[in-house]
């Protein structure tokens, strides 16, 4: 996609909180372990049932890390860019591919091609995906306006284009609702009742009911957060947790509910002088009722721009957009282990 104008849509965040360390569930996002991807940017990971990581690559690449010996196997490639992963009951993985749809790729690597169209057109940037035991399978797509290489302009332009979409089990697609803030990560609640809905640029997490007499509602789960909240995953601590990418922008927040002029002229700024995202690395973790139990950052530059974190039998993995390792956290708590066995601290694993 060609660099484009902007259409910026006007919106009045709420006031950006004021949590600069105050947070009782604050802690240090620090990471007891590097293993390289063997490619650049786990944009997702998730954990499989023996342990292991499952992560997307900008190649196309879907790999799986043993932490406990550094071993990478690459399990096939989709042809296109893997964003959000999900593993099946069958032992297949769901995939969002950013440029081929929704996919399912098998044990033997294959990839059969799920969703392609959605609503007539052609369905890009799907970001991520949950899976029902009955083979119901909802995904986000983030923009229907913007790529993943100028995801930004979605975010400066405000276009409120983000879906959410139901795939039911004989094939029908459905959208739930097609304007969302960026669209971005997806948790199904342990007894199917609703979705977790993350929306980047509304700064926000929302539940969606799927039964009971709230369904096919949003309500409030965490809202007005201090960042934008990415892909989420559901951990065996039964917390959620979700990858911050990046901060709120303080100029950007100032700029949203003005005329829109302002934004097109800071989006055609030169790319060097235009604002970035703060950097950092960030994750969170909440029950769900909403309460916040971790909030894991830090600034140091040794990591960045986090946008999958998961959970599994207390150790925590993290992977970027921008990276080329997937990191495991170091314990922050008692309800967190140390660090993995067999894990070294170079960047290969060794």
């Amino acid at each position: 996609m060609t660099r484009r104008l902007i259409s910026p849509r006007r919106w009045t965040p709420p006031p950006a909180p004021d949590d600069a360390g105050r947070s009782p569930a604050t802690g240090r996002f620090a990471i007891a372990r590097r293993f390289a991807s063997g490619g650049h940017g786990p944009e997702d990971v998730i954990f499989d049932r023996q342990g292991r990581v499952l992560a997307g690559l900008g190649d196309g690449n879907i790999i799986r890390l043993d932490l406990t010996t550094g071993t990478r196997t690459v399990l096939g490639n989709t042809g296109g860019r893997p964003l959000g992963l999900q593993l099946s009951s069958d032992g297949s993985v769901l995939v969002c591919d950013h440029d081929r749809g929704l996919l399912r790729m098998s044990a033997d690597g294959s990839v059969d091609l799920l969703v392609d169209t959605v609503a007539g057109r052609r369905l890009t940037f799907a970001s991520n995906v949950v899976e029902n035991q009955d083979g119901t399978i909802w995904f986000t797509v983030s923009t229907r306006r913007w790529d993943l290489e100028h995801h930004l302009g979605d975010i400066v332009e405000h276009s409120c284009t983000g879906m959410l979409v139901r795939r039911d089990p004989d094939g029908t697609v459905t959208v739930l609702h097609d304007s969302l803030k960026f669209a971005n990560g997806l948790v199904l609640a342990p007894d199917a009742s609703h979705l977790l809905v993350a929306e980047s640029a509304g700064y926000r997490v929302s539940r969606y009911w799927l039964s009971g007499p709230k369904a096919g509602t949003f309500e409030p789960f965490a809202e007005n957060l201090a960042g934008l909240p990415d892909n989420m995953s559901l951990g065996s601590d039964g917390l959620v947790w979700v990858a911050i990418a990046a901060p709120r922008n303080a100029l950007l927040d100032k700029l949203l509910p003005l005329p829109g002029f302002l934004r097109v002229l800071l989006w055609n700024l030169p790319e060097a002088v235009r604002p970035k995202p703060t950097p950092v690395a960030w994750v969170m973790a909440f029950d769900l009722s909403g309460r916040l139990v971790h909030d894991l950052r830090t600034n140091e530059g040794n990591y960045g721009f986090v946008t999958s974190v998961a959970e599994q039998r207390g150790t925590v993995v993290a992977g970027g957009l921008y990276e080329d390792d997937i990191v495991v956290l170091t314990h922050t708590s008692a309800s967190l282990a140390g660090p993995t066995p067999g894990a070294t601290d170079d960047a290969n694993g060794r």
